[in-house]
């Protein structure tokens, strides 16, 4: 009686949290894919830990977790490994962008995250948006990691986003020619300014996650979407715990 009285306690104050039906971590399901998840962290163009990230899991449906596994796989018989940046994105983080984005006078991170686009147009040019595909959980921001590179932990930037020369890079990620969430035109997927090397790792992206199920997105080449989409006019809003 006493050991069933303990484990009764023991429940009542552990909390428990459940995913929505058919949403995952993306852990449970591919363990080897990497997961640095910006915004749980101050390692994004807000400088702070954004509102609805309790964690730095990521979670997704099932499928696009599913789908994501496969191309893990693929990627391994190349040399690679995925590294995620963002995965399901509640609905309040997004508010939350928008909000800071009309507080012209916060401003301490455009020198890291967009030095070449006033912050006042950052709205209206697109790269802040009222509602996001990340809240309907088949959305995933991503890149590649060289299975022969060395780990290296994120650091926070001290240079623009963007380069031709790896010093934009805050970690061990493929050579892209822009940091993950460089608010700038160099992150469109084919933009002219890049080395034959960054062009080539950009290819190679976006040519797995398309053969793999995943919709591209032109103006940022960390950007995919499932195409079957279990959710497609679904936003959530629960956080990410």
């Amino acid at each position: 009686m006493r050991r069933f009285k303990g484990l009764l306690f023991f429940l009542i104050q552990v909390p428990c949290f459940a995913l929505p039906s058919d949403f995952v971590y993306l852990h449970d399901t591919a363990p080897d894919i990497i997961e640095d998840l910006r915004y749980a962290d101050s390692h994004n163009f807000t400088g702070k830990v954004v509102p609805g990230y309790l964690s730095g899991r990521c979670i997704l449906t099932r499928q696009a977790a599913n789908h994501l596994a496969k191309i893990e796989a693929q990627a391994k018989h190349l040399g690679y490994t995925l590294k995620v940046y963002d995965c399901y994105r509640p609905t309040k983080a997004v508010k939350a962008f928008y909000n800071w984005s009309q507080n012209i006078k916060e401003d301490s991170e455009k020198p890291y995250y967009y030095p070449r686009v006033d912050k006042s147009e950052l709205f209206e040019k697109g790269y802040i948006a009222l509602s996001s595909g990340h809240s309907r959980g088949s959305t995933v921001d991503l890149t590649l990691v060289a299975l022969s590179s060395r780990n290296k932990r994120t650091s926070r930037p001290d240079t623009a986003c963007f380069g031709k020369s790896r010093n934009y890079q805050d970690d061990n990620s493929i050579n892209t020619g822009t940091r993950f969430d460089c608010l700038d035109p160099s992150a469109h997927v084919f933009y002219k300014e890049l080395s034959a090397e960054q062009k080539k790792n950009r290819l190679l992206l976006r040519t797995l996650m398309i053969k793999g199920g995943f919709k591209p997105y032109a103006k940022e080449w960390w950007h995919f979407t499932l195409k079957d989409e279990p959710f497609p006019k679904t936003y959530f809003n629960f956080s990410v715990k």
